[in-house]
C-alpha cells in the first residue's frame, strides 16, 4: 500500500455536506470518500493507472 500524506483541504460547506451524505450511503468516512472520488477521476482522465491487483472498492462491485 502506498504511503498516505496528510493534506489540509478547504471545501465549500455544501460540497462537504454532499460528500458526507455520499460517504454515509457508501459506508465510508468522508476522507475515504474524497480519496475514492479523486482516484476515480484520475483513473478516468488517464492520469493514474489501476494497480495490477485491484483492491479498490470498485473491484468489489464489478462482476
Amino acid at each position: 500500500m502506498a504511503a498516505k500524506k496528510a493534506y489540509p483541504l478547504r471545501l465549500r460547506e455544501d460540497i462537504l455536506e454532499a460528500v458526507a451524505r455520499w460517504a454515509d450511503d457508501d459506508l465510508r468516512s468522508v476522507n475515504g470518500q474524497i480519496e475514492f472520488i479523486l482516484r476515480d477521476a484520475l483513473w478516468r482522465a488517464g492520469r493514474l493507472r489501476r494497480p495490477e491487483t485491484d483492491t479498490s472498492d470498485e473491484a468489489e462491485t464489478e462482476g
